[in-house]
């Protein structure tokens, strides 16, 4: 029984080694999908379409607030220059990761709180959260592929004031 216990120990110690590596890269995954929804929203800040929308897949689609469907990041980026040039023009976001999960290790979803002021109007049916205040529920899946994490849908949806 004795000669049991170094093999059940170093069977522990290994369990130990390979889940704290696992949580490690997980770590490392989520500093670059937070570094990636920092610099989409410094992109929506200068009203930068192609550097919004470059880190969707080719063939991603996104439902936007008022629950129209894209497809494809030419689609997604055809939307987003639309608005940056009309209501959203000169907009400022600020954007929070909410929750962050890996269901997978090459698969993250990401829940996101946008906050969007300076805005010129809202699309039809859309009202300000609160006064001057736009607050957006994001949702992306996302996948690592060749090193690099790309988003594979979206869906965003506004936030109603309170009544």
């Amino acid at each position: 029984m004795t000669r049991n216990i170094p093999t059940l120990s170093l069977l522990s110690f290994l369990f130990l080694l390979s889940t704290g590596c696992a949580h490690m890269d997980h770590a490392q995954d989520e500093m670059e999908i937070r570094q990636l929804v920092a610099v989409q929203t410094e992109a929506w800040n200068r009203g930068d379409a192609t550097a919004w929308s470059k880190d969707f897949t080719p063939e991603a689609d996104f439902t936007n607030i008022v629950g129209s469907v894209f497809d494809g990041r030419e689609q997604i980026e055809q939307r987003h220059a639309a608005i940056f040039a009309t209501i959203f023009k000169g907009s400022q976001a600020k954007v929070t990761v909410r929750k962050l999960v890996f269901p997978e290790p090459n698969i993250a979803v990401v829940d996101t709180v946008h906050e969007v002021t300076e805005h010129g109007g809202l699309p039809p049916g859309v009202q300000n959260t609160e006064p001057g205040l736009l607050r957006t529920q994001m949702k992306y899946v996302m996948k690592k592929t060749d090193g690099q994490w790309q988003i594979l849908a979206g869906h965003n949806t506004d936030v109603k004031p309170a009544r």
